[in-house]
């Protein structure tokens, strides 16, 4: 098994889009048009979905804001060196919601970034 994509429900599709492939340095995976149901689908990633998982955006024509609701957690990304990630991020407009650090009691390294809609993108320190 595998995991093939997560989706999410976005209010701007631009927005989101100069998000992930700007401000986290994904790529626009493909893109399709639903005119009879009134929504676009864009998914975005680091590689090829055969081999990684991506990020469906899911953008209905009809909503620009939704409630995230208390369920959603986050999506976790795994990067080389976090501090770094996180100045990166910051140059290129993102917003920081936790600074990079170590987890208390526990040695890996963590930071927190939200997109535009406010969902949370975890970053976590590869060892």
């Amino acid at each position: 098994m595998q995991i093939l994509h997560v989706m999410l429900r976005v209010g701007n599709l631009e927005d989101s889009i100069n998000f992930y492939c700007d401000v986290l340095g994904m790529k626009v995976l493909h893109q399709k048009d639903y005119p009879e149901g009134k929504f676009t689908l864009v998914f975005v990633g680091y590689g090829d979905e055969a081999d990684d998982g991506s990020i469906q955006l899911t953008y209905n024509w009809d909503t620009d804001k939704y409630d995230l609701g208390n369920g959603y957690g986050h999506i976790a990304i795994g990067v080389e060196n976090v501090y770094t990630i996180c100045e990166e991020i910051r140059l290129r407009g993102g917003t920081i919601t936790r600074e990079a650090g170590s987890i208390k009691d526990d040695s890996k390294v963590i930071a927190f970034v939200e997109d535009p809609d406010g969902y949370k993108i975890e970053l976590i320190q590869r060892l």
